[in-house]
């Protein structure tokens, strides 16, 4: 008796039909620290948007945060972005580190990944930061992030550079990044209260991709009565404009309900 088992005219040949993909509105591209332990969890949130897709790739890094071993990441870059498959066709590409960026720089963030990605639009937490708090029309700014001073400083001064103003800035002191993302989402609530309630404030910027910020953002807007606004919840935000995505749900925060300028 013959099994068919080598029969390969005995495999039914069937019809089907493709469409646009999961990307029908945007595919977007993130290369992820290999430390991280919040970006994607939260973009599965801030990006839920029908045809709207999201694919990610991880970058290696060393779990210490200093000026040197963010440097390391920059030589990194043009490799994991070769990662994201250019026959995806993105409409943008993000990296996923405000501190990185702070230290490589905006500009040579995105000439690395355009090397796999000519001609793609780029974005970062730092550029998306500067151009959320454009869009929510603020100026000063309480500033928090878990980072050593030197690093604090640096992304201040950067800030500062570009205008804004920044009556207060508050850290955890934290250079683990594996301890940065098992800090409290309660824990960084309280603290944008804290800073956030100076009369001198306009509103919150929170900085670091690992830190569960997210869920945050409308209970501190709640209490008070400011934008608020995250390393994540800026940067979805600035991909999703980049994009062409203009959608402005209202349960996402003030900046959700923003445009570009």
């Amino acid at each position: 008796m013959n099994s068919g088992k080598n029969d390969l005219d005995s495999i039914q040949k069937l019809e089907y039909k493709t469409d646009n993909g999961l990307g029908s509105r945007a595919n977007i591209g993130i290369i992820v620290l290999s430390s991280d332990q919040t970006l994607e969890l939260e973009f599965r949130t801030l990006l839920d948007f029908d045809g709207v897709a999201l694919y990610h790739a991880r970058i290696p890094n060393e779990m210490e945060i200093t000026e040197e071993t963010l440097a390391k990441m920059e030589a990194e870059l043009p490799i994991t972005s070769s990662l994201l498959p250019g026959s995806f066709k993105f409409n943008v590409i993000g990296y996923g580190c405000t501190a990185g960026t702070t230290i490589i720089g905006e500009e040579q963030v995105a000439n690395a990944i355009r090397t796999s990605h000519p001609g793609i639009p780029v974005s970062n937490p730092l550029t998306a930061c500067k151009e959320a708090l454009r869009a929510l029309k603020l100026k000063r700014i309480a500033f928090l992030t878990p980072y050593a001073p030197t690093i604090t400083q640096a992304m201040r001064d950067n800030l500062l550079a570009n205008g804004f103003e920044i009556p207060v800035t508050a850290s955890y002191y934290e250079a683990d990044d594996f301890v940065v993302g098992r800090i409290t989402s309660e824990s960084i609530l309280e603290s944008i209260k804290k800073i956030g309630a100076r009369d001198d404030c306009d509103g919150v910027f929170v900085s670091c991709t690992n830190l569960r910020a997210a869920s945050t953002i409308e209970p501190a807007e709640a209490f008070l009565g400011k934008p608020v606004t995250s390393s994540n919840h800026a940067l979805a935000w600035h991909l999703l404009r980049l994009a062409g995505i203009n959608d402005s749900p209202a349960n996402m925060g003030s900046l959700f309900q923003s445009q570009l300028i």
